[in-house]
């Protein structure tokens, strides 16, 4: 057999549901394959076997004996690429060849050659053998014994099975075998698409967008919601949230992503004016309100903000117990028990982290001695007749932004 470069694709979670369930997601996630593949320009199809996605790259390059090795760079962006993706667990460019012992050490001779695997770096072997023992006429022990040994006849490596700067893995499948020198990791989850659809209220700071993130990586849809907060929020803003909204999309190449714009500024306004104490949670009431709004609308079934528990004087436990009285929809959190240094890490891993300590103005809105113990009669005894009302009234009245490509 003709051998081919590809790039393999792994995931897990959804690999255990039934076979039903099981063949949407693939599905689902081969979808979004093809469409970030499509988004990058990058070369491809997408084949769905067994627990894997198999992307064909198309070969412009030289052949060796075991696979097109010319398209390294083309595969290893076809890896990382796809390794963006929700639902994938790992993304490997390998050589297809035959399922033999032979072919499988000369392909790992070749990728050791062309990948540069010097002396100096030690190495290990990670194999796998799917079928009964009579499928092939040997195991997976001896995959690793016989591809390390090829692998230190070509580059006089060390071995190390504990911390080895490099591994080499091989998966053998009934008449063809794959053998991979790299491992782009992916997020895991489920493919988007997969969980029904959730508005998500970006501020443009660094919390929001990750709690976004963590619902895709869940398999939402996510409808991106900003309010904007008018003299209180400014084009630097807007800016910021536009920029979220499109870093989240690109997790996301075959989903609308595009941002809702809800014009709040007369809502930030009547709430600075006529309120203190309570004044950010009858704001985060309001936003709640206009979040829902546009839930209904687009038919998703939660809305979801980026609170972490005691974060802020208006995320205390009391004081989060008054504002989702303000809207009928489940209100999502998926940061609520995270530290702060554990979501920075993800909003630079996520690539939201960039220019989000812009002040997000709600600073400027919040009083100097707000109330961290409120209750609901409270809150409700102060806030302006009306507000809600006002706020799902701005969401009627927003705009749909499109997306830097």
């Amino acid at each position: 057999m003709n051998a081919e470069n590809v790039v393999v694709v792994g995931y897990g979670e959804f690999g255990t549901k039934s076979s039903e369930v099981r063949a949407k997601m693939t599905k689902r996630l081969a979808d979004s394959v093809r469409a970030a593949l499509a988004d990058a320009e990058l070369p491809g199809t997408v084949d769905r076997r067994w627990s894997r996605l198999v992307v064909e790259l198309r070969s412009t390059g030289r052949k060796t004996q075991c696979g097109d090795l010319a398209e390294t760079t083309a595969a290893d962006s076809v890896a990382e690429r796809v390794a963006t993706l929700p639902g994938t667990v790992w993304a490997r460019p390998a050589v297809r060849t035959d399922a033999t012992l032979a072919a499988v050490c000369d392909a790992l001779r070749t990728l050791a050659s062309e990948r540069g695997h010097t002396a100096e770096e030690s190495f290990a072997v990670e194999s796998r053998r799917v079928g009964p023992p009579s499928a092939h006429p040997f195991s997976s022990r001896d995959l690793k014994v016989e591809g390390g040994s090829a692998v230190e006849a070509a580059t006089d490596a060390p071995v190390d099975l504990d911390r080895p700067d490099r591994t080499y893995r091989i998966e053998v499948r009934d008449d063809e075998a794959f053998v991979s020198a790299v491992q782009s990791d992916g997020p895991g989850g489920l493919p988007v698409g997969t969980q029904g659809r959730v508005v998500a209220l970006l501020s443009g700071g660094i919390d929001s967008p990750v709690a976004a993130w963590r619902m895709m990586r869940r398999g939402c849809s996510v409808v991106p919601v900003y309010v904007d907060l008018g003299d209180y929020g400014g084009a630097d803003h807007r800016a910021r949230a536009r920029e979220v909204a499109t870093a989240l999309s690109r997790r996301a190449p075959d989903e609308d992503v595009r941002l809702h714009v809800v014009p709040g500024g007369d809502v930030v306004q009547t709430v600075v004016e006529e309120l203190y104490d309570t004044r950010m949670l009858s704001l985060r009431r309001a936003m709640l309100a206009a979040g829902e709004a546009v839930a209904r609308e687009v038919d998703a079934h939660a809305v979801v903000t980026g609170e972490s528990l005691g974060q802020k004087s208006s995320q205390t436990g009391p004081n989060l117990a008054t504002t989702d009285p303000a809207v009928s929809l489940p209100v999502h959190r998926p940061l609520l028990t995270v530290d702060k240094t554990d979501i920075v890490e993800e909003a630079r891993a996520l690539g939201t982290f960039s220019d989000s300590t812009l002040p997000v103005g709600c600073e400027r809105v919040a009083p100097s001695h707000p109330e961290t113990n409120a209750t609901l009669d409270a809150v409700e005894d102060q806030e302006p007749d009306g507000l809600l009302d006002s706020a799902r009234e701005a969401a009627a009245e927003r705009s749909v932004v499109e997306l830097d490509p």
